[in-house]
């Protein structure tokens, strides 16, 4: 027979009108009639006097208890002492701490949520806004960064946001060309061991924990992607934006790669390798410019939209919720 007693928040459990003192002498009773010694109970029987608490059923359970006391009354065994070891719980199993750390991914969605909801609501007004990605290791005074901050210039002075990954390098380019231009300088950060720094240039930051939640920023408010030179981060972005331009959950939109000398030689493997073996289609690659001159980029973009305008379809609005 089992006696289940919580030591709790010092609440008086009535057992029909019984009291305090009551309680040493109900347990100690159930003790004997479960065939044990009476000095068994004589340590529970404080326990549950001094806490004010009442077993009241034969496995008892006063709630609220701070900690859990299973005590075992073995009939015949008078070396089944009591002692506070047996009482206190023991080390915490594997299954236990996997429990706990499933419990806590599962909380982990909230805060996902709440990154979700907070950079959309910020990042609501930024229309029409185009995305600039490249490497985070691009030195200042090279072609690269230059070239980088007149395209977001002319950008920003054209009337576009001009979104970056709020970093270093490339990213600080963008967002410096923008700073000083006519429309908002946004970046968009992430919480990274190394690298990654908050550049002195934007106009709204918006901090990350996540890459995923990140990644769903910059195509949802974008007009166009200009992808700079870069390393494995750049290469991401880039096969993203394709996949989702390419599967129609997102519009069709300019995904201009600037720089043929390092862009050139992924377009033609793109063509000779996944084109030949079938894997994507010949069309596929016209999801593609490369250009090279920073006035151009500018007039590719507006040609796309000369049309139609960069107000967003209600069939488009539907695919970014789907995002």
């Amino acid at each position: 027979r089992h006696l289940v007693l919580h030591e709790g928040d010092k609440r008086r459990y009535d057992d029909a009108g019984a009291r305090p003192s009551q309680g040493r002498q109900l347990v100690t009773q159930r003790l004997a009639a479960a065939g044990g010694h009476e000095h068994q109970g004589v340590a529970a029987a404080d326990q549950v006097a001094d806490n004010g608490l009442l077993v009241g059923t034969e496995t008892g359970i006063a709630e609220d208890g701070l900690e859990q006391v299973r005590c075992t009354a073995a009939a015949g065994d008078p070396g089944n002492d009591m002692t506070i070891g047996k009482k206190l719980p023991g080390q915490p199993t594997s299954e236990m701490r996997e429990q706990s750390w499933t419990a806590r991914e599962s909380w982990r969605v909230f805060g996902i949520m709440a990154e979700f909801v907070e950079a959309t609501e910020r990042l609501s007004a930024i229309r029409p806004a185009v995305s600039i990605f490249g490497s985070a290791r691009t030195a200042p005074d090279h072609p690269d960064y230059l070239l980088t901050e007149r395209i977001a210039r002319l950008l920003s002075d054209a009337g576009f946001s001009v979104v970056s990954g709020g970093g270093p390098g490339v990213m600080e380019a963008a967002n410096k060309g923008a700073f000083f231009g006519k429309s908002l300088s946004v970046g968009l950060n992430i919480q990274l061991p190394h690298e990654q720094r908050v550049n002195a240039y934007q106009d709204l930051t918006q901090t990350f924990r996540h890459f995923f939640v990140r990644k769903v920023m910059f195509v949802k408010f974008a007009a166009a992607y200009v992808v700079m030179p870069g390393g494995f981060g750049t290469l991401d972005e880039l096969m993203e934006a394709l996949t989702l331009v390419q599967t129609r959950k997102y519009r069709l939109m300019p995904i201009i790669l600037v720089g043929s000398s390092f862009w050139g030689g992924l377009v033609d493997w793109m063509r000779t390798t996944l084109v030949g073996a079938g894997m994507i289609s010949p069309s596929d690659l016209d999801l593609i410019r490369i250009i090279d001159e920073p006035e151009r980029v500018v007039e590719a973009i507006f040609a796309h939209y000369e049309h139609r305008g960069f107000e967003l379809s209600e069939a488009e609005l539907e695919a970014v919720l789907n995002l």
